[in-house]
């Protein structure tokens, strides 16, 4: 796994051992990035369910101002602050080790950007989106990623975020989310 481009172009990021932690794989990150495209540079973005930093990272390499990785996982925290410092993207990053609901919480003022990647099977999806809708925590031109499984089916509509988006990868769906307007 690396980064695809940018300032970090080419950093080759630590991946775990085994199956407990699935990144994105480089075909649909690069996907994401090339809708995402105009909305990065300056993005103060949240890498929730981070896993590896894999996505928050490339962000941060494509000139996103800004990011916040979030996992429960200790291993997940130890492989992130590693490719942290393998992009020397400390000064553009805060790592929180607990629940997605604390670390929404902790965000300094809104989001451009919010990867949501979880494990498949977990439920979080609903409930991250809900979170994120409840602290009003999405800018206004803000957009939530979240990448699935084709087999899962996410809500058109959560509070007042709605799903614009849906593109298929493979067995990988991405579902697009922004905010009704005001």
């Amino acid at each position: 796994m690396r980064i695809i481009t940018g300032e970090y172009r080419g950093r080759r990021l630590e991946t775990p051992r085994g199956d407990d932690i699935r990144p994105t794989g480089d075909k649909v990150k690069e996907a994401i990035f090339n809708i995402l495209m105009n909305h990065v540079p300056g993005a103060r973005c949240i890498d929730l369910f981070a896993g590896t930093g894999n996505l928050g990272l490339e962000a941060l390499s494509r000139g996103a101002e800004f990011c916040q990785f979030s996992d429960i996982d200790r291993e997940s925290i130890r492989i992130i602050n590693i490719n942290i410092e393998k992009c020397g993207a400390e000064e553009k990053s805060s790592v929180y080790c607990g629940d997605f609901r604390k670390a929404l919480k902790r965000f300094p003022g809104k989001a451009d950007l919010i990867f949501m990647d979880p494990p498949y099977s977990s439920g979080l999806y609903e409930k991250a989106l809900k979170e994120v809708d409840s602290l009003d925590l999405l800018a206004e031109e803000g957009i939530i990623i979240a990448e699935h499984e084709k087999h899962v089916e996410l809500s058109q509509r959560v509070g007042k975020l709605f799903c614009y988006d849906v593109r298929r990868y493979g067995k990988t769906l991405v579902s697009l989310y922004r905010r009704e307007a005001e």
